[in-house]
């Protein structure tokens, strides 16, 4: 195991700074308001599967999704910047906050997208991605979310452990404070379309 996969120590960790990071006004694919407030009736939920260029495409376009950002989840270091985040002296994952609309789009239905978009074995990494910040996690919003997270989870591994696939890793816990990253981050792979995507997924598909 290298250190970069070793969550920091208390000595270890960043500072960080009390300044939020200026983030733009609007989605640049759906032109919702990318900050909250948001509408009262909608859920959130946080999914760290990688490098979140990539991670975030998958989410944006489905029907029911109101809003997605990008930002560093379950970390440490008050308003960390990306170099920080990727030194993993901060604690932070990469994370994708998505804003929905239950009434259209099921809790379940993201968590299929979760589960099958990438490899949720790997502990602190994804593919060629290493370190702390690229692992698996659902960052959850309310205890219903938690329980079906959970439930979810073990349905996702009966399929994996059938397919001769390994043990998951996926961190689920209550979301932390939500720090959203660099303004050129949001919404990377629509600004530019043949970037960088390193998350994909074993092919093994979640139980309906």
């Amino acid at each position: 195991m290298t250190r970069k996969t070793e969550m920091p120590t208390a000595a270890e960790l960043l500072p960080g700074r009390t300044e939020r990071m200026s983030v733009p006004q609007f989605h640049f694919v759906n032109q919702q308001a990318l900050s909250p407030p948001f509408p009262e009736t909608f859920e959130i939920v946080y999914f760290g599967m990688g490098c979140f260029w990539g991670a975030e495409r998958k989410f944006w376009s489905l029907p029911g999704v109101h809003v997605t950002a990008v930002g560093y989840m379950a970390g440490t270091t008050p308003n960390p910047t990306y170099q920080e985040v990727c030194s993993g002296l901060t604690g932070h994952n990469e994370a994708v906050m998505v804003v929905f609309d239950a009434s259209i789009l099921s809790f379940e239905q993201l968590l299929k997208v979760f589960w099958e978009s990438h490899d949720p074995t790997q502990g602190m990494r994804q593919g060629n991605d290493v370190g702390t910040q690229y692992r698996s996690g659902i960052y959850v919003s309310c205890d219903a979310q938690q329980e079906f997270a959970q439930q979810s989870l073990v349905r996702y591994q009966a399929g994996l452990t059938q397919a001769g696939r390994g043990r998951i890793s996926t961190e689920i816990i209550p979301a932390t404070e939500f720090y959203f990253a660099e303004a050129y981050h949001q919404q990377y792979l629509a600004k530019n379309p043949m970037g960088y995507c390193g998350i994909g997924g074993l092919g093994v598909a979640y139980p309906d």
